[in-house]
């Protein structure tokens, strides 16, 4: 069993969009958009569904993660995000662990990592 879908309340729904597409390497050719919501895919199957027009403020600890293949690719990614602006708030470099936090445009916090196998997760 595995996780594959994740409503998301967001007030724009092609500026959510574009973000994941932007830096999160999903599909536009999935995009759907039907009843207020739109939904979007990944090469791993995920689906990310954004209900529009919603006016959230998320509570701190709530967040969600991707798992990058390397540590360089955490990097790579970091050093994007924060040349393009986007809200970075907290970051940790250590040999078994990279990673960072940043906040997508709904204040959603999206944590971006890559770990020594198994180092936390246990996975």
């Amino acid at each position: 069993m595995r996780l594959i879908h994740l409503g998301l309340p967001v007030r724009d729904l092609q500026r959510s969009r574009r973000f994941y597409e932007t830096y999160f390497d999903f599909d536009p050719a999935s995009a759907r958009l039907g009843d207020g919501t739109i939904t979007i895919r990944n090469a791993d199957g995920v689906t990310l569904a954004f209900h529009g027009g919603q006016d959230i403020e998320p509570p701190a600890f709530v967040h969600f993660g991707f798992r990058l293949f390397a540590p360089e690719e955490v990097k790579d990614l970091l050093t994007r995000m924060q040349a393009d602006g986007v809200d970075i708030i907290g970051q940790y470099d250590d040999p078994g662990y990279v990673s960072f936090t940043c906040t997508d445009p709904d204040g959603h916090r999206i944590e971006a990592y890559w770990e020594v196998s198994g180092a936390l997760t246990g996975f």
